[in-house]
C-alpha cells in the first residue's frame, strides 16, 4: 500500500470510528429513554441492565452506520480540500477517483460486514432480547409490568395503576386487552379492581388472578344487520384466573436456532421460507373465499328441479317489472329477501377482503425485512459517494458545516425511507419499491456530486453563500458594539 493510500485510509477510518462511537452512544441513550419504564424502579441487577442494552443496541446499526459514513466522508474530504491537500494530489497527477479508490475497497468490506451483521447478529440479538424479557417475567413477573402504561405480554396488553407487595405482585385497577388470533384487533377487554401475579420458576405458566371485575367480548356477527347492532358479551366475576404461556419468550428448546416470533428475528434464508409459506397460504385463502362466494351466489338462483316449468312461461327477455304479477305482501317479502341476501354477500366479501388485507400486510412486513438487510449494505456506498464528493466541493472540514449537510441529507434519506416502508406496509406500493425508495431517490444525487467533484465543476460557490451571511453578522455586531459604546 502506498503512503498516500495509507494516509487517506487512516484519516478516514479514525474519523469514522470517532463519529460512529459518538452517534452510537447517542442512539443508545435514546433507547434507554424508550425503555426507562422497563428498567427503572424494578430492583434489576446491573448485569441484567447491561444485557438489556447489549441485546437492544444492534438494531441501532442500520441508523448509525450510514450517518457515520456520510458525516466522516464529508469531514475527511472537506478537510483535504480545505487544507489544499487535494490541490497537491492533483498537481501530482492524482485524481479524486484515484484518491477514493482505497476507500471504495474499504466501503465494500464495510458493506459486506454490515450485511452479515444485519443478517446474523441483529436477528439473534432480537431473540435474546425477547428471551431476557421472558426470564425477567418468569423469575419476577411484576418486573415486566410497569404501572401507568400498557405492557405487551405476547397476546395480552395490560395496564395497571399501582403495584404493591414485596415483589410488586399485587396489582390495582387492572385493564387488559387480549389480541385476536387473526389481525390486530382487540375484541376482548377485562377490567378488575385488584389482581395478583403468581409463578413458579420451574413452570412456564404465569398465573394472573383478577378479583372483582368484568369481562367484555365483542361477538362476531354473522350477518350485516347483526354487525350494525355491535353485539357483545359482558360477564361480572368475583375471581378470574388467567394462565399466560411464557413459551414464546424462552429459548430452552432443542431447536434453539429456529426463530419464528417476528420478521426482525429471521435471516434471509428463514425469511424466504416464511414468505413462500405465507404467500401459498394467502393463495389458498383467496381461492377458498372465491369458491365459497361463488357457491353462495349460485345457491340464490337454484330452483327445485322437481317443479314443473311451463315452457310457455320461459321468455328470452325479462319484463321491465318482474313484481307486478305478485301481491303486495309477496312483493315486500321478495324485496326484503333480496336485500338480506345482498347484505350478507356484501358483508362476507368485506370480511374476506379485510382478512386478505391483514395477511398481505403481514407478508409485506416480511418482504420489507428481507430487503432491509440489503438496503443497509447499499446505504454505505450511497452515503460515501454523496459525502466524499460533497466534502471536496464545499471544502470545509471539522464539525461545523459538514454536520449541517450530513443532518439534512440523512433526515431526507430517513424520511423517504420511513415513508416508503409505511406505504409498502399498507400495500400502496410494492415492498421492493418501498424499501429501496430512499436509495433510488438519492442515487442520482450521488452520481451528480461525484461527476461535479471529479471534473472540478462545483455545484455552487460556497463563498457566495457564506460571505453574505458573515457580512450580515459583522454588521450586526458592529451596530451592537456602537450602541453599547454610546
Amino acid at each position: 500500500m502506498k503512503i498516500l493510500d495509507r494516509y487517506i485510509l487512516t484519516t478516514f477510518v479514525s474519523t469514522l470510528a470517532t463519529v460512529f462511537i459518538i452517534l452510537y452512544f447517542i442512539f443508545i441513550l435514546q433507547g434507554v429513554w424508550l425503555f426507562i419504564a422497563d428498567l427503572a424502579g424494578k430492583d434489576l441487577d446491573i448485569w441484567i441492565i447491561l444485557q438489556f442494552l447489549l441485546f437492544y443496541s444492534p438494531k441501532m446499526i442500520p441508523l448509525v452506520l450510514p450517518l457515520s459514513v456520510l458525516l466522516s466522508s464529508i469531514m475527511t474530504f472537506g478537510s483535504f480540500a480545505e487544507n489544499y491537500e487535494f490541490a497537491a494530489m492533483k498537481s501530482s497527477g492524482i485524481s479524486l477517483q484515484r484518491a477514493m479508490r482505497v476507500l471504495s475497497i474499504f466501503i465494500t468490506s464495510l458493506a459486506l460486514l454490515s450485511f452479515w451483521f444485519a443478517n446474523d447478529v441483529i436477528p439473534k440479538s432480537e431473540y435474546q432480547f425477547i428471551n431476557l424479557r421472558r426470564e425477567i417475567l418468569q423469575t419476577k413477573p411484576a418486573m415486566a409490568i410497569a404501572a401507568g402504561q400498557f405492557n405487551d405480554l405476547g397476546k395480552i396488553n395490560i395496564k395497571i395503576d399501582k403495584k404493591t407487595g414485596k415483589q410488586g405482585q399485587y396489582l390495582e385497577n387492572v385493564t387488559m386487552h387480549i389480541k385476536s388470533n387473526v389481525g390486530y384487533e382487540n375484541k376482548t377487554v377485562i377490567k378488575s379492581l385488584n389482581g395478583e401475579l403468581a409463578s413458579l420458576e420451574e413452570s412456564n405458566i404465569l398465573q394472573l388472578h383478577l378479583i372483582d371485575g368484568n369481562y367484555y367480548e365483542e361477538v362476531e356477527a354473522k350477518t350485516y344487520q347483526q354487525a350494525q347492532k355491535e353485539p357483545f358479551v359482558k360477564i361480572k366475576f368475583d375471581k378470574y384466573t388467567m394462565n399466560i404461556d411464557l413459551n414464546s419468550f424462552q429459548n430452552n428448546t432443542e431447536d434453539s436456532e429456529k426463530i419464528t416470533n417476528t420478521n426482525s428475528m429471521l435471516n434471509v434464508r428463514e425469511l424466504n421460507y416464511t414468505i413462500d409459506s405465507l404467500e401459498n397460504s394467502l393463495i389458498k385463502e383467496k381461492t377458498s373465499n372465491t369458491e365459497n362466494l361463488s357457491i353462495r351466489t349460485q345457491s340464490l338462483f337454484q330452483y327445485n328441479k322437481s317443479t314443473t316449468v311451463n315452457k310457455r312461461t320461459v321468455v328470452d327477455v325479462a319484463p321491465k317489472d318482474l313484481l307486478k304479477d305478485f301481491e303486495n305482501k309477496t312483493q315486500a317479502r321478495i324485496i326484503q329477501s333480496a336485500l338480506d341476501n345482498t347484505s350478507n354477500l356484501s358483508f362476507n366479501a368485506e370480511s374476506n377482503n379485510t382478512s386478505i388485507f391483514d395477511r398481505q400486510k403481514y407478508i409485506n412486513s416480511h418482504w420489507l425485512a428481507l430487503h432491509e438487510k440489503f438496503v443497509i449494505a447499499f446505504s454505505c456506498f450511497l452515503m460515501f459517494y454523496i459525502g466524499a464528493p460533497l466534502g471536496a466541493i464545499i471544502r470545509k472540514g471539522g464539525l461545523g458545516l459538514p454536520i449541517v449537510f450530513a443532518i439534512l441529507i440523512f433526515i431526507t434519506y430517513h424520511f423517504i425511507n420511513t415513508f416508503g416502508k409505511k406505504v409498502a406496509q399498507e400495500n400502496g406500493i410494492t415492498p421492493f419499491l418501498g424499501a429501496w425508495l430512499a436509495s433510488i431517490v438519492l442515487t442520482p444525487l450521488a452520481i451528480l456530486l461525484t461527476y461535479k467533484a471529479t471534473n472540478d465543476s462545483g455545484m455552487f460557490n460556497m463563498d457566495n453563500v457564506l460571505l453574505p451571511i458573515q457580512n450580515a453578522f459583522k454588521k450586526i455586531f458592529k451596530k451592537n458594539k456602537h450602541t453599547n459604546h454610546v
